[in-house]
């Protein structure tokens, strides 16, 4: 009994975790970049004629990023389990932003929790 339950405790621990670790660390920053539609930019399609599709494959569930300024890519993410950022960026897909929020980097990936995002002027 005592196994199982140790078993138990082991478990949730190492579930727990990855949502601990996002909750913390990271950077206030603000970057500008555009909004694009990773999967067609991976296969060299973007920039503003592309505007529709990528709005068509965001509300398909394809992951909208920024591109920043620096050529990395940032992935929008929240503390929230669940909490999808397609909506925040869907109205400037192929355009040009300037976010705010908190920047993470980890095993090779930008992210950034956004705290406000707008045009870029």
């Amino acid at each position: 009994m005592l196994n199982r339950t140790f078993a138990t405790v082991a478990v949730l621990a190492c579930a727990a975790l990855p949502l601990q670790a996002q909750g913390k660390g990271g950077t206030e920053i603000e970057l500008t970049g555009q909004v694009i539609d990773v999967s067609c930019h991976t296969t060299g399609v973007s920039g503003p004629s592309h505007k529709q599709c990528a709005q068509a494959c965001a509300k398909a569930g394809v992951a909208l990023a920024i591109l920043g300024r620096d050529g990395n890519i940032y992935i929008p993410v929240s503390s929230k389990p669940g909490d999808a950022q397609n909506s925040r960026l869907m109205e400037f897909a192929e355009a040009k932003v300037t976010v705010k929020g908190i920047h993470r980097f980890a095993n090779g990936l930008h992210t950034i929790e956004i705290r406000s995002v707008s045009a870029a002027s």
